[in-house]
């Protein structure tokens, strides 16, 4: 199965997750609120920062049926995720890329030779003779 195929098909798995799986979601509170309910501390909770934000408390504002407010708002996320994910694997390869050319314009011996010897001949004969080394067929 080709990369494409992969991507395209977890994209839309997790757009039917966010989107239509969210109607299912159970609409009581969270851990955290729930024991903020049972010790007694709930009312003493203030609003986020984010309270006024478009998709705020897992709704999107101005839409007046819940689960599809829901369901906007699972889709708008996961959009949000993938942009940013996408924008960061671009800015990693393109790293990576350039780290790459970097060492690829360094010369190399055999694009610049000293002359018409092959780096097997480099070796100092005195070191390894020639009918030991392993190149000469010693």
């Amino acid at each position: 199965m080709r990369i494409r195929t992969v991507l395209v098909v977890g994209i839309l798995a997790a757009l039917l997750v966010a989107g239509g799986v969210s109607y299912y979601a159970s609409s009581h509170p969270d851990g955290l609120e729930y024991v903020a309910e049972q010790v007694g501390f709930s009312d003493a909770a203030k609003d986020p920062a984010t309270a006024d934000s478009p998709l705020a408390d897992y709704q999107v504002k101005g839409v007046e049926n819940d689960a599809l407010s829901g369901a906007l708002a699972g889709v708008a996320g996961s959009l949000i995720v993938l942009a940013l994910v996408t924008g960061l694997a671009y800015v990693v390869r393109r790293r990576g890329s350039t780290d790459r050319a970097e060492a690829n314009a360094r010369p190399r011996a055999d694009e610049h030779p000293v002359d018409e010897q092959s780096p097997a001949d480099w070796v100092d004969a005195d070191e390894h003779p020639t009918d030991e080394h392993p190149r000469k067929g010693g």
